[in-house]
């Protein structure tokens, strides 16, 4: 059973009692007296120790673990945080400018977008066909902390940082940026390194392909389907749910292979960078395949509404699609990740919140389950009184 650790107030008590019956004829616990105040300072440290190895049990195993310890624990399985990484870094992103043909934006060049994030031109572009198109990259955050602001979709207005002449100032997105992502969490880190410690790896096991998809940042979800697309191809699934939040976290990108794989068609955008990454850790005959889950959207109709607050039903939505996070997956029947959401998993989280007694899930009516390749994700709810 665990150790019931006394509290502040309990050890405060026991010190007042210890020198109640300590010195005989007096009374040291009146409100100003030195035994007093020495006996609450000594009840302070005492409570300051026992919050210490609080800290220490804390950190003295994996599950709970933080910060350098976590780290520490996860690098026993060679599983390391994630660092911040920058959009186009990977995959560079493209900006067109419309200009006069033969004036040129030079490597170097820096232009910003309307929120003020800059990006920093890598490609030297000459204007031809009164256009001109550039490789570009987002600046790094100074922390090292975050990245995923640099993502943006093509059609994103963008500006260059000083004028150049023959140039219009005022271009747009025409390839997008991609593989931009905050430095990784500690639930996320840990999630990986027990994932790891409790799937050793088997030289390409369905396991290690996940394991390696997740090692590259900004992936929070992966699947793996052995011979998904023919016998000794393997097929892995991956989602960023937060480094792509604008896209649903869905990959932004083409499915393929990875750009030295001679067999298939090249990966794009994430999916490319997640190929190239797995490439070199696949057994050497494996022919993988990188791609984004399909959308399987699921619309809902929900009875016993009509006293439900804005609010209630913001988190009832919150619910369901952190339901479809937790057990969603595009793989049929593969090690347990077998595709399958329980209705009564959703009908759970919606009871465990307050004001929802009474609901009835009328639409869908039986669990919720895809082909491969689908994942679901919530579409509009309907709501009934």
């Amino acid at each position: 059973m665990p150790y019931a650790r006394p509290t502040l107030t309990q050890l405060r008590s026991r010190v007042a009692a210890d020198l109640q019956v300590s010195p005989a004829g007096s009374d040291p616990l009146l409100r100003f007296s030195s035994l007093n105040v020495l006996g609450r300072a000594l009840a302070g440290l005492a409570n300051e120790q026992y919050g210490y190895t609080d800290w220490v049990a804390l950190q003295s195993n994996p599950f709970t673990a933080t910060d350098e310890y976590l780290e520490a624990w996860a690098a026993l399985k060679n599983i390391y945080r994630e660092a911040a990484t920058q959009a186009g870094a990977a995959t560079p992103g493209q900006i067109t400018f419309p200009g006069t043909n033969g004036y040129q934006i030079p490597i170097g060049t820096l232009i910003s977008r309307g929120d003020g994030v800059q990006y920093t031109t890598t490609s030297l572009g000459t204007v031809s066909g009164s256009s001109v198109t550039v490789n570009a990259v987002a600046n790094a955050d100074s922390t090292g902390l975050t990245g995923a602001f640099g993502n943006c979709a093509v059609g994103t207005v963008m500006t260059l940082g000083t004028s150049i002449a023959g140039i219009s100032s005022t271009g747009s997105v025409t390839t997008a940026f991609t593989g931009g992502a905050d430095i990784e969490l500690d639930d996320s880190l840990r999630s990986r390194m027990l994932y790891a410690y409790q799937n050793t790896p088997q030289g390409g096991a369905v396991t290690d392909y996940v394991t390696w998809a997740g090692e590259v940042s900004g992936v929070t979800r992966a699947w793996c389907n052995p011979n998904g697309f023919g016998a000794g191809t393997v097929v892995v699934y991956a989602m960023l749910d937060n480094a792509e939040s604008a896209n649903g976290g869905f990959p932004v990108g083409a499915n393929g292979v990875a750009a030295s794989e001679s067999r298939g068609v090249a990966a794009q955008g994430d999916q490319l960078t997640i190929a190239n990454y797995i490439y070199p850790l696949r057994p050497a005959t494996a022919l993988v395949y990188v791609c984004a889950p399909n959308k399987l959207v699921v619309n809902f109709t929900i009875s016993g509404t009509q006293n439900f607050s804005t609010a209630t039903k913001a988190l009832i939505q919150s619910a369901i699609s952190g339901v479809f996070v937790m057990y969603g997956s595009p793989i049929s029947s593969t090690a347990g990740q077998n595709g399958i959401v329980a209705l009564s998993y959703i009908e759970s989280a919606i009871a465990a919140i307050s004001g929802t007694s009474g609901f009835v899930i009328t639409s869908p009516t039986a669990n919720i389950q895809g082909t491969t390749g689908q994942l679901p994700v919530l579409g509009t709810i309907t709501w009934n009184p």
